[in-house]
């Protein structure tokens, strides 16, 4: 049996145990039951992060079964800078780098003796994982001769409430997508350090433009879908929990924006659109729920008035909304194929497709 199934069990027997306690002590103080109820309250919540770690389980067997007909897959331990508040730490836990999981994707049918292009793909979600979602663009991207490197960084689902609860929107986070990149250059000769590029939607699109904002000389291309980009506009739209319950919380930035306005610019890509030096390509769509076009076009507006040399595609009430060019629909493969045409500009894989059809048998088998 595995950890995270002894885990789970011991929580179980823990809380029945518990609750078998509770139970026997009816004669108790009221102040005493309440303190008992929220600490089994607390318990019962923290369960949500062991399902998580054995959900992510399950997500990397069936990694292998999708994806596993064209590419080696490989699941990395590495680490990234220290937590927030690391200077003032007393211990060698507040101090010292956190670790955290990177997937590598390596195309089957590569030449060990050549080079080949990285991608750097940064997952979505406020506290979001790399999963089979993505089998279909895994499969397009392998069957071009790309390497991709997908990292879990810090505040991805999967890995307990520690590594959830290190979370860092707009913050290290980027840092541990950067490093991840380097350690690739690092341990693999045929990755070609002058071809290496940017992908993500939503918060992952946000990763990959303030990376190439920081890095510019590090990456050749920076694609951006639905891109998180003004955490201040963002605030202002979303329901007032997802503030209070992602962003302000003790674990995270502890404030909200009307108290520590010029810390969540510090997060935004708005406000470093001066910093672009890289070829971008910003796809948005006007039914997007999740991240509006009017936030994407702040963004857009910014990079216009600092005369930085971008593409971007405003595409109107594609089904979908905010997946609308993750999507299996005819219109969303359409969209990658275009994706996919900026990249090769830039980063030139082998074997690059000539059309939707072929890039189909790829993704679908036939």
């Amino acid at each position: 049996m595995n950890s995270a199934k002894v885990t789970f069990f011991r929580t179980v027997l823990l809380l029945t145990l518990f609750m078998i306690s509770f139970g026997a002590k009816a004669q108790v103080s009221n102040e005493k039951l309440l303190e008992n109820q929220e600490q089994l309250m607390e318990m019962i919540g923290d369960l949500r992060y062991r399902f998580d770690v054995m959900e992510k389980v399950v997500d990397d067997v069936m990694w292998h079964k999708v994806v596993g007909d064209v590419a080696y897959i490989d699941k990395l331990f590495m680490s990234g800078p220290p937590p927030r508040g690391a200077e003032e730490a007393t211990t060698l836990r507040g101090s010292n780098p956190i670790k955290f999981w990177t997937y590598v994707f390596i195309p089957k049918d590569i030449d060990p003796s050549k080079e080949y292009p990285l991608l750097v793909f940064s997952h979505g979600g406020v506290h979001g994982d790399f999963n089979t979602y993505y089998t279909h663009i895994i499969r397009e991207l392998m069957a071009q001769q790309y390497i991709v490197v997908a990292p879990e960084y810090r505040g991805s689902t999967g890995y307990g409430k520690g590594h959830h609860q290190l979370i860092d929107y707009g913050g290290l986070e980027n840092d541990d997508v950067h490093e991840s990149m380097l350690m690739m250059l690092d341990n693999y000769d045929i990755v070609d350090p002058d071809r290496v590029g940017l992908i993500g939607w939503s918060h992952g699109g946000m990763i990959s433009l303030m990376n190439g904002y920081e890095h510019p000389d590090a990456y050749k291309a920076i694609f951006a879908g639905v891109p998180v980009s003004d955490l201040v506009a963002r605030m202002g739209y979303k329901r007032p929990d997802y503030e209070g319950d992602w962003f302000a919380a003790d674990h995270h930035i502890g404030e909200g924006v009307h108290e520590n306005l010029e810390e969540y610019r510090r997060r935004s890509p708005v406000y470093h659109a001066h910093k672009l030096d890289v070829p971008l390509l910003i796809h948005t769509n006007t039914i997007d729920e999740d991240v509006h076009v009017l936030e994407v076009m702040n963004l857009v507006k910014e990079l216009k008035y600092h005369n930085r040399d971008f593409e971007y595609r405003v595409y109107e009430d594609i089904p979908g909304g905010h997946s609308f060019d993750r999507m299996d629909h005819r219109t969303g493969r359409d969209i990658r194929f275009e994706i996919y045409k900026f990249l090769e500009n830039y980063l030139e894989p082998p074997r690059p497709f000539r059309n939707v059809e072929q890039m189909e048998r790829a993704a679908y088998r036939f």
